[in-house]
């Protein structure tokens, strides 16, 4: 067969092989073509929960769409090549002048400024208006999704730290919302709604570890990064709390704690098992009960999401920058 030749609107011409294009129809999972194409265009695979987001699926059902690629040899995982190398997440340096220039003739930053500092509480200094001006110039974030990330890093800033010794609520500083910019044009957030989705998905996930710390019987403290990848590899699974609370406790009758390489290797056989609900678990992998049932876990954490309020002051400001 031969090869299938797209021609974009822009005139911008991929070529994609004929059996590469056979492969994908037997496969008939359209997660998988998605996903395949946008690793051709990009050069790259996108990550999971960017998968999930962009094509409006499951992270268990990107995961599964990622590992039939695998195993149809369209993906590959080489340990042995050197990693690619990492974007700096440095902005660049911008002058007094820049700044100026822009903030006397450009009304849209003049108003970004303006919205921020009333956000923070503050008037913004000079390293803060050069790290604000790179956020909207060098990332090109909207003014509007600007606002809502100044928002989220409030409200995360307030959830990790409290409140200071005077009361008065710990704002976040402007290398903080830098970092988390970064992050956020890493992930393609440059509308208010792909900025909803995702700090509704942040929203789901942090109640869901919430509850998995509470079935590992892990209180009062965070979890250490290899302990949140473990679980978060759990979830996109497709694991329920319940089902790992099963884990949990063959772990603990077979090692006497919370061995987390060999929970991982529980979970890992049921998931090679197909074997993911509770009661099929029970049923196929031994003798045991069904995990007490819970009340859903109420996360007591601050949303990371806007309040209303907060929302509609995004809209009008958005509306007033259309209007300009």
């Amino acid at each position: 067969m031969a090869d299938i030749r797209f021609v974009l609107p822009d005139s911008d011409a991929v070529t994609i092989p004929g059996q590469t294009v056979d492969k994908l129809i037997r496969a008939g999972d359209g997660g998988a073509a998605l996903i395949y194409l946008y690793a051709f265009r990009k050069g790259v695979p996108p990550s999971v929960s960017q998968a999930a987001r962009l094509f409006e699926r499951s992270e268990k059902d990107i995961t599964a769409s990622m590992e039939l690629l695998k195993k149809l040899g369209l993906l590959k995982y080489d340990d042995t090549a050197a990693p690619p190398p990492i974007q700096s997440e440095e902005l660049p340096e911008y002058t007094a002048a820049d700044i100026k220039r822009e903030y006397d003739n450009g009304t849209v930053f003049k108003a970004l400024v303006q919205e921020v500092e009333k956000s923070l509480g503050k008037i913004l200094t000079s390293d803060d208006l050069m790290r604000l001006f790179g956020i909207y110039d060098h990332l090109g974030l909207p003014p509007e999704v600007i606002l809502h990330l100044v928002t989220y890093c409030i409200h995360e800033s307030g959830r990790k730290y409290g409140s200071g010794s005077d009361g008065q609520k710990r704002m976040p500083t402007m290398r903080y919302i830098e970092k988390a910019a970064f992050t956020w044009e890493r992930e393609g957030l440059v509308t208010l709604e792909l900025a909803e989705c995702y700090l509704k998905q942040l929203d789901e996930r942090r109640s869901q570890l919430s509850e998995i710390k509470k079935v590992l019987q892990i209180r009062d403290r965070e979890l250490t990064d290899s302990q949140q990848k473990y679980i978060e590899g759990w979830v996109a699974l497709g694991f329920s709390p319940e089902a790992i609370e099963l884990a949990y406790d063959k772990t603990q009758i077979n090692t006497g704690r919370l061995a987390w390489p060999y929970m991982d290797s529980i979970i890992n056989s049921w998931h090679q098992k197909k074997l993911y609900l509770p009661e099929d678990i029970i049923a196929k992998d031994g003798k045991g009960s069904q995990p007490n049932k819970k009340k859903p876990y109420a996360d007591t954490s601050r949303s990371a999401a806007p309040s209303p309020t907060e929302i509609e002051r995004m809209k009008k400001f958005l509306e007033k920058l259309r209007e300009e």
